[in-house]
């Protein structure tokens, strides 16, 4: 016998006058249209209704949950049984304890739900069963105007800054996505699609979470990392899948020489994307890699093909607008303009090339560089595997803020580092300390979180 779901946990009314805005259907498509596969086959919109329907009604009363699913599908039916409770998800940067802790602490009134047994146990934690119940019922609704999710910044500038997302938003940003992927996508048919990248990331929610409920896309249940996984959940999909990856997760693909299927495209973000690498992949798999330029504050605003072309192209009705400390974005899926701290340059044609961001410009003794230029020129000394620099907050006797570097180089000493750096930068801009560790602190997205870098500087000195 199916549970019956009681309205008053129902936030969506089907009144289009009413405070949440418009309803619409929380998932688009046909009820047999495949919305997620894996090993085990596909799951259509109506056995994932389903599941939603029945989630909803055993969560407990709260404002918010923060939502650390692992498994793709899984983080689904939780979101959007979390919508349909009328709570708004949280998606913290990685499920470190500390990090969720932090989460926990901002929004009081909140608890977790994940389908992992983690250890330690975050407080208030709601585990999914292994086998998800269903309920029949009505298709789902939602309101534009209704809390979807608040994602935050990965902290690698500083503290994770929350930024709340609505239906209405997402529902705009995802139709500029459908133009970013444009001929990428499979034309009057599902296109499949694995990602690395996960769902809590604002890229993850746009491109594996957002497009299988508003788009004609199905994602992939798992979430592969290691090469030989991403190949196998490839092998999954009926045709030709699209991969949603990051620089990180694609220099180890290219140079694991793990074979993968054939490929509709590659995506890429959350990091440059070095042009060579971009060349090797289109050479090795056959297929376009589209990079897209977008932040957790604004979501995907433009385009390009790295291989090719060094300017980006703005998505529909996007305006990139350069000032003194950074650069404005306007956007249609934007209430009002966001400051980015990049900084670009706007070419007649409406596309922009990025310069490098305000906070990477340096000056020592009259003197200027950029953070992601000099770290360009550490990764491009032979034997260096993976390496940054950054600038030390403390000032030293002289009042200067001198640079340091992490290194990943394990052929090379530090003094050979050193000697191979005096070649290409100003001796003023060699990092002091450079030490070489076994592997940078990355997150799950490849970026590098300030406290974790610093923390990693402290231990190897």
């Amino acid at each position: 016998m199916s549970a019956v779901i009681d309205p008053s946990l129902v936030p969506f009314s089907q009144d289009p006058a009413s405070p949440g805005g418009e309803s619409f259907a929380l998932v688009a498509g046909a009820p047999g249209r495949a919305l997620a596969f894996g090993p085990d086959g596909v799951v259509d919109r109506a056995s994932f209704e389903a599941e939603v329907r029945a989630l909803a009604v055993t969560l407990p009363a709260a404002q918010y949950a923060v939502n650390l699913c692992e498994n793709r599908y899984r983080f689904l039916v939780a979101l959007c049984a979390v919508a349909l409770r009328g709570q708004g998800n949280l998606l913290p940067p990685s499920r470190a304890p500390a990090v969720v802790d932090d989460v926990l602490a901002r929004y009081p009134d909140s608890y977790c739900i994940g389908d992992l047994a983690l250890d330690p146990l975050p407080p208030r934690y709601l585990r999914l069963p292994t086998e998800l119940p269903r309920d029949a019922g009505e298709a789902l609704t939602a309101q534009t105007a209704a809390l979807l999710a608040i994602g935050f910044t990965s902290g690698s500038t500083g503290q994770p800054k929350p930024n709340a997302k609505t239906w209405q938003a997402f529902r705009t940003s995802t139709a500029q996505n459908l133009i970013a992927l444009g001929d990428l996508l499979r034309a009057d048919e599902v296109t499949y699609l694995v990602a690395t990248v996960p769902p809590q990331h604002m890229y993850g929610m746009e491109m594996s979470v957002l497009l299988p409920l508003l788009g004609p896309v199905a994602v992939h249940a798992n979430r592969p990392f290691f090469p030989g996984d991403v190949a196998l959940a490839l092998a999954d999909a009926p045709t030709p899948p699209l991969l949603v990856t990051t620089p990180v997760h694609l220099r180890a693909l290219v140079e694991s020489g793990v074979e993968l299927p054939p490929l509709a495209g590659i995506v890429s973000a959350t990091a440059p994307l070095p042009v060579e690498l971009a060349v090797a992949a289109e050479t090795r798999y056959g297929c376009e890699v589209r990079e897209v330029f977008g932040s957790t504050e604004t979501c995907v605003f433009a385009r390009r093909r790295t291989a090719r072309e060094a300017a980006w192209t703005p998505l529909p009705g996007v305006r990139i607008c350069p000032q003194p400390d950074g650069t404005a974005i306007h956007a249609p899926h934007l209430a009002e303009p966001v400051v980015l701290a990049d900084l670009m340059e706007v070419e007649a044609d409406g596309r922009f090339v990025v310069r490098g961001r305000a906070a990477d410009l340096l000056e020592i003794a009259g003197k200027r560089a950029s953070l992601g230029d000099l770290t360009r020129k550490l990764l491009a000394i032979e034997g260096v595997l993976d390496g940054a620099m950054f600038q030390l907050d403390a000032a030293d006797a002289f009042g200067v803020r001198r640079i340091a570097a992490l290194v990943v180089a394990p052929t090379l000493d530090e003094a050979s580092i050193l000697q191979a750096l005096r070649q290409s930068i100003d001796p003023v801009f060699l990092p002091r300390p450079l030490r070489r560790v076994d592997a940078l602190p990355r997150n799950e997205t490849g970026k590098l979180p300030r406290h974790a870098v610093e923390a990693m500087l402290r231990d190897a000195e």
